[in-house]
């Protein structure tokens, strides 16, 4: 009788122990047949029909508590920059990537020059001599990307070269370790469906301006510079600058590349 009282508390106890691993504890990336594992983790925010450059779904949380990240660049003594990502009501957990998004945890993607490099699962990460600016994008474990008011959060840093700095300085994209040139002339241009204004055309410089590109675009593209290799992702209705020094001489198009629209066409001389 002993023996058959035993049996069933170990019983009891092992029915417990089982349930409370299957409805609590550690996310999972089970869900139901027949829908995606995003859907699956709707719960967490709102998944919007929205989506980044490299084709990430966009995860809308209130402002109210919503994650933040802020870049700051040091310059590294053997080149390059060492990137700390300073996030705030955020938690890297690279042990749940690829599980459930839950607010305030997930990774980062790392955009150097607007081209996704890496994924960053924890504060530092190393960018390697030659980039100029560094974007930080927070991801949820799902690998939506955590968003507010339709955008996504980030943060830019610019990594200017500058004359060495004392050991330990920081610059942060707030606070630059020297001023940048102003640039020297700034083409606004929007792009509505497959109109472009102004008219595509011509715009002249000479060798050595500065010229900013200030791009606005009613859909998710990439900007790009043919002769100088310069790219730049666009955001459905989020203006965009790209900043250049004109060091090439000859006829170069601007033109998105989803879209395949030219919008102006550089003539350096």
């Amino acid at each position: 009788m002993r023996l058959t009282r035993a049996a069933a508390l170990a019983g009891v106890v092992l029915a417990v122990a089982l349930s409370a691993a299957g409805c609590g504890g550690r996310p999972t990336t089970h869900h139901k047949p027949g829908t995606s594992h995003q859907e699956a983790t709707g719960a967490s925010g709102t998944l919007l029909a929205a989506k980044d450059e490299a084709g990430h779904r966009l995860r809308e949380v209130p402002a109210e508590g919503a994650p933040a990240v802020r870049v700051e660049a040091r310059p590294d003594t053997e080149g390059g920059w060492n990137i700390h990502l300073a996030v705030e009501r955020f938690r890297f957990t690279p042990e749940s990537v690829g599980g459930a998004a839950i607010p305030g945890r997930g990774y980062a993607r790392l955009l150097v020059d607007g081209k996704e490099t890496a994924r960053a699962y924890g504060p530092w990460h190393h960018v390697p001599p030659g980039a100029r600016t560094v974007t930080v994008r927070l991801h949820a474990d799902d690998h939506t990307a955590w968003a507010v008011a339709g955008r996504p959060v980030e943060a830019t840093a610019a990594l200017t070269p500058t004359t060495p700095a004392a050991p330990g300085t920081p610059t942060t994209a707030s606070t630059p370790a020297a001023p940048s040139p102003e640039p020297g002339r700034t083409v606004e241009i929007t792009v509505t469906g497959t109109s472009v204004q102004p008219p595509p055309s011509r715009v002249e410089v000479k060798k050595g301006e500065r010229l900013t590109l200030r791009v606005t675009s009613d859909r998710a593209d990439t900007l790009h510079v043919h002769g100088y290799d310069r790219e730049l992702p666009l955001l459905p209705g989020r203006p965009a600058s790209l900043t250049l020094t004109a060091d090439r001489t000859g006829l170069f198009e601007v033109e998105t590349h989803e879209s395949g629209l030219v919008l102006t066409q550089l003539v350096v001389r």
